[in-house]
């Protein structure tokens, strides 16, 4: 479907979903919904239960309520988008559906998922037609709930969006490129027989078809596609399958590197390399590991298919960041409030800044945060004032610990000067004494609470608003590493 053409079907069976579960389907099987190839109809093919149909179709309800079919999807992620395709469903497609979606780790039952969110409220179908629907939510979901209203038939399900792994539960070297892990087509020179998708799919190639191919080339140049990475890494390995291609393999194939897809910034990985007929390549010691990569140039000389792509790495400190952002951009927004007020203690600052999700890059969250920080009241710098421990005190969470660890090294003297400055500087300005503390000694410290006491209190709100605003660029980053 056009609307979602640049998304890929995170439900297909290809892609590794399932239909676990199904309130009935009588007439044609829940597991014709999430099938990879289009429907189709055959006059005059019949069952024992009635017409054969390519969907899934339940019986005609004659008590209150509407069925349901659950998928687990093959890939979690974001979903942008859907289509309800009841292709050759002309007088028995439900009237309307709706759709729903829950999160859930492992691979638990019907019975186990629970804390359904609506997607899609009830919406209108249209018989023998694919019907797309925009879906707005940007949380990552595991399993969906179509719902039809009252019963009928729908030849298919796809679920367009965007790759959303369990960063946690992965090894330390994944495949950068997979669409597992999040891994994307920017673009290619040719597909005339094979979608450049299929590189980066689960699993071995089925056939032929179930590959990138382009088109014989007559004249000059060569093939390429453009590969975006899941985040930012090292490629140790490459993988370049050449399985099911035998007399259309290319002759040579080498990879390009760039941290962006702009300008001219392409370093080679691979040099151009023979390939064989139907055979897996592993290169590891051809590669030049010099530089992280966010982008990928497959290219092949000059033409043929190739049916899958890995490239085995791990990820850098900044695309360790990038995925941990993609992550907090998923979760609820009571989850993400709660990740945020971690990192500055006033809840209004925590609340809109979960409200402003989704942040495209690491820099647009700092901005934010700045941008948010800066509209709130002093009540609730204050109330973030009050979350810190006092300097010198041995309290307070693991980051609060890391950030005074040079304090806890201090001499008793200065120890007891920190607590007689502090106690002078409550009585004064009415809040804790708050400093960025991270890189500074005991007696920086001290010798700088001794110069904030000569402040006016206009002039000390401002200076701990400043203090508290670095302290929270910090502990964004903290966050984002963990």
């Amino acid at each position: 479907m056009k609307p979602f053409s640049k998304f890929m079907d995170l439900a297909s069976e290809r892609a590794g979903g399932c239909v676990i579960a199904a309130s009935d389907d009588f007439f044609a099987l829940k597991e014709n919904l999430i099938k990879d190839a289009d429907p189709v109809f055959i006059p005059g093919k019949h069952t024992d239960r009635g017409k054969w149909m390519d969907g899934w179709e339940s019986r005609r309800r004659r008590t209150p309520g509407h069925d349901w079919a659950i998928v687990r999807l093959g890939i979690p992620g974001v979903i942008h988008g859907i289509v309800v395709d009841t292709s050759h469903f002309t007088g028995n497609y439900p009237e309307c559906c709706s759709l729903e979606g829950c999160t859930a780790d492992g691979n638990p039952g019907r019975e186990d998922l629970r804390d359904w969110l609506e997607l899609l409220p009830s919406s209108r179908l249209h018989g023998d037609k694919q019907n797309p629907f925009q879906i707005s939510c940007a949380q990552r979901f595991t399993h969906l709930r179509l719902n039809i209203f009252p019963d009928g038939g729908v030849a298919r399900l796809r679920v367009y969006g965007e790759a959303l792994p369990d960063w946690q539960r992965l090894s330390a070297e994944i495949d950068l490129v997979s669409a597992e892990c999040g891994g994307t087509v920017v673009d290619s020179s040719d597909q005339h027989y094979g979608h450049p998708q299929n590189l980066i799919m689960p699993g071995r190639a089925l056939d032929m078809s179930d590959g990138w191919e382009t088109r014989r080339r007559r004249g000059p140049g060569h093939d390429w596609v453009i590969l975006k990475l899941a985040a930012e890494g090292i490629i140790e390995r490459v993988e370049v399958d050449t399985a099911h291609f035998k007399g259309n393999f290319p002759d040579r194939c080498s990879l390009e590197i760039s941290p962006s897809i702009e300008g001219d910034s392409w370093s080679e990985l691979l040099p151009e390399t023979a390939l064989q007929a139907h055979t897996r390549h592993i290169f590891h010691e051809e590669l030049v590991r010099e530089q992280p990569a966010r982008y990928v140039r497959f290219n092949i000389f000059p033409d043929g298919g190739v049916s899958r792509l890995r490239l085995f790495g791990y990820l850098t400190e900044h695309g360790h960041r990038e995925a941990s952002l993609k992550a907090l951009n998923a979760v609820p927004a009571d989850e993400a409030a709660a990740d945020f007020l971690q990192c500055c203690g006033s809840k209004t600052w925590a609340t809109a800044m979960a409200a402003g999700r989704p942040y495209d890059s690491v820099e647009a969250l700092e901005e934010s945060a700045e941008r948010v920080w800066r509209k709130c009241s002093p009540q609730d710098w204050l109330e973030a004032f009050a979350a810190h421990p006092k300097i010198g005190q041995q309290s307070g969470g693991q980051w609060s610990r890391q950030e005074q660890s040079a304090v806890s090294a201090a001499d008793l003297d200065t120890l007891a000067g920190l607590a007689e400055e502090n106690r002078k500087y409550e009585e004064k300005f009415g809040h804790i004494f708050i400093v960025c503390a991270t890189g500074k000694s005991a007696k920086e410290i001290l010798d700088l609470l001794r110069a904030r006491l000569k402040h006016s209190s206009s002039e000390e709100m401002t200076q701990a608003g400043e203090e508290q605003l670095g302290i929270t660029r910090l502990r964004l980053r903290k966050l984002l590493s963990e």
